[in-house]
């Protein structure tokens, strides 16, 4: 990719995350040079999107970087003629994620925005909405990459893999949150560590653990212990038990606190909802209402350091560092959602799999893995993913029995009368973000 008027679209623009991505693109200006930027909402983020666009210009203008940046209620004229989209959208808001962590709550089910019953619900309302960019993006930006950042990531990779032409890559946080915390339990700078990851996105196993080069993945877990401080803001900080992650053989990521300690999760979530009456989504609420009243204020010309408290460190670092490697055609290897074509045996060709991959101008090549996943892995990998598998064909064609068996068959629901009772919620609270399911017959 050579050319020097770059334009990025920002799906999702009114977003508090919107300043973590600013300050990526600034720091960055000198290899990418970003010379349109557009940040685009819905109607009903029109408020937040113009606070946000005008810190966005206070930074910019602090910066001395030449970018033109425009907000816009119409996502066809951001995406018109641009280099990348990227997504980071919430569809239904945190009114919707807050309904997301409850309904499974209410039936006794660990409730999470991007996985278990929660997650469902939430890809339910994303996919056909990311569909949609995708076909405006055949037509006025054929060449784009899209950059996904929106959850559930893995999933709607492989959605628009199985259901669209454009170039796509999936992007989470949390590998390069994970290589951080490595590094700082190490004291050593993170360009020392190198680590593989192997799965799906937010249920990936660090593999091997590489320092200087040297393997020292027998060590780190012996070493590692209760793993506490490992995780990431939006889950709770349980401590794994070490002989089970010695039996593993490897580094579960935060978000399999969900499927290996599901009763003390459930404990956990259920005990702080009969406590206050709140969820994440509550108290998410509240950290970007603080956000906001910050972003408004006309002296605040950087992103606040009150933005960590919102979950989303190192996104500026991944999502800005994986578009810069694109244009550049650097080469470097990173974590992302890509479609698997083998890289992983045990799962479909076409599935979208997170992976070390090499980055080039054309997109994310997965490296082969250094061994096979042993069964301990295979076992829950397969199983989640068939539920994405599922996930998709009844969030694209309002298929009611591919739902029912969706939630069926993964873990944190896993009884079908129970899964017909939460689907029947999910359906009935999320009507109107589901049209594709109104014309048909339960």
């Amino acid at each position: 990719m050579t050319r020097q008027h770059l334009k990025v679209a920002v799906i999702g623009g009114g977003s508090s995350y919107t300043p973590e991505l600013i300050d990526g693109i600034l720091r960055y200006h000198d290899e990418f040079p970003v010379r349109e930027l557009v940040l685009a909402d819905i109607a009903a983020g029109a408020e937040k999107l113009a606070i946000v666009a005008d810190l966005a210009r206070r930074m910019i203008a602090r910066s001395g970087k030449e970018i033109s940046l425009r907000t816009t209620l119409d996502r066809r004229e951001a995406i018109a003629g641009a280099d990348f989209v990227t997504t980071q959208l919430r569809v239904g808001m945190l009114e919707a994620r807050s309904l997301d962590e409850k309904i499974p709550l209410s039936h006794g089910l660990i409730g999470q925005e991007t996985t278990g019953a929660g997650g469902f619900a939430k890809a339910l309302r994303t996919v056909p909405v990311i569909l949609d960019i995708c076909r405006d993006m055949e037509e006025l930006a054929p060449d784009a990459f899209l950059v996904n950042f929106t959850n559930p990531a893995g999933l709607v990779t492989e959605a628009v893999l199985k259901h669209s032409r454009i170039k796509t890559v999936g992007l989470c946080n949390l590998p390069i949150d994970t290589k951080m915390q490595i590094a700082a339990l190490y004291g050593v700078e993170p360009e020392r560590v190198f680590i593989e990851m192997a799965g799906i996105n937010h249920l990936h196993w660090t593999t091997r653990v590489l320092l200087d080069g040297e393997d020292v993945t027998a060590a780190f877990l012996k070493t590692l212990g209760s793993g506490k401080g490992l995780t990431v803001k939006n889950v709770p900080d349980l401590e794994w038990d070490a002989a089970f992650i010695s039996s593993l053989g490897a580094l579960p990521c935060s978000y399999h606190r969900y499927y290996y300690m599901k009763n003390e999760m459930l404990a956990e979530l259920a005990s702080a909802f009969e406590r206050t009456g709140r969820t994440r989504a509550d108290e998410v609420k509240s950290v970007e209402a603080e956000l906001f009243d910050i972003y408004r204020r006309p002296e605040v010309t950087e992103k606040p350091k009150q933005l960590e408290k919102r979950g989303g460190a190192y996104y500026s670092e991944a999502a800005v560092r994986l578009m810069k490697s694109i244009y550049t055609d650097k080469g470097d290897i990173q974590v992302v959602n890509v479609r698997n074509g083998g890289i992983i045996s045990c799962l479909p060709d076409d599935a979208s799999i997170e992976v070390n991959c090499v980055i080039k101008a054309d997109g994310a090549h997965p490296l082969q893995l250094a061994a096979p996943l042993s069964p301990q892995i295979r076992g829950l990998l397969q199983l989640v993913k068939s539920y994405e598998e599922l996930t998709i064909e009844a969030a694209v064609h309002g298929d009611r029995h591919a739902a029912l068996q969706a939630l069926t068959v993964h873990p944190l629901v896993g009884d079908a009368a129970l899964a017909k009772a939460v689907l029947a919620d999910i359906l009935e609270a999320n009507a109107a973000y589901l049209p594709q399911f109104a014309a048909l017959v339960p």
